[in-house]
């Protein structure tokens, strides 16, 4: 059941901010399309909702209940950067906007670091989401399944730390340079 609650509101994140984003640039309503754009993050009201309540329903956690807590953590960290990141290719593809920029160099690095905040981020809301809903069932063999994401969260994070270190220590090269030495 939170599986498929999990999928539903992935499908309705992104139908949301594609909503949002043809109805700002291709029916010329920016007012309604940020209103559409404003619903993304209510979907993840409603699934905690549905997390919990299966929770206190009596259900016992599972590893799906462990992803809708990191999947909302990511969608509130990450979730201005990704509807960022459509819009400019949105902008691009159907409002004669600029094209995307291939971040190069340490603009690249530094955008590395910002995502390590980001995942830092993520990974505190989905701990605490994590931790309210172990307190919220106060059964620790119902929730033996949440207490295990906590590890899996920190290795992440450790992973995006290790990536950034990667770019700093070795930035990416930049495709005119890269061009200009064949």
């Amino acid at each position: 059941m939170i599986l498929i609650a999990i999928i539903a509101c992935e499908i309705a994140f992104w139908v949301a901010i594609l909503a949002g984003l043809t109805t700002r640039y291709l029916l010329r309503r920016p007012r309604v399309g940020a209103g559409l754009l404003i619903a993304a993050p209510l979907i993840d009201v409603v699934l905690l909702i549905l997390v919990a309540a299966d929770l206190v329903g009596g259900g016992v956690a599972s590893w799906h209940h462990g992803l809708a807590a990191i999947y909302i953590g990511v969608s509130i960290a990450y979730g201005k950067s990704m509807v960022a990141w459509a819009d400019v290719r949105f902008t691009h593809r159907f409002a004669g906007g600029p094209a995307p920029v291939r971040l190069d160099g340490r603009k690249y690095t530094a955008k590395c670091w910002v995502d390590v905040v980001r995942t830092a981020i993520a990974a505190g809301i989905a701990a605490a989401i994590l931790g309210g809903l172990i307190l919220l069932v106060d059964d620790p063999h119902r929730s033996e399944a949440l207490q295990a994401f906590i590890p899996i969260l920190g290795f992440v994070l450790g992973i995006d730390i290790l990536w950034a270190v990667s770019y700093t220590v070795w930035p990416r090269k930049s495709l005119k340079n890269a061009t200009d030495r064949t």
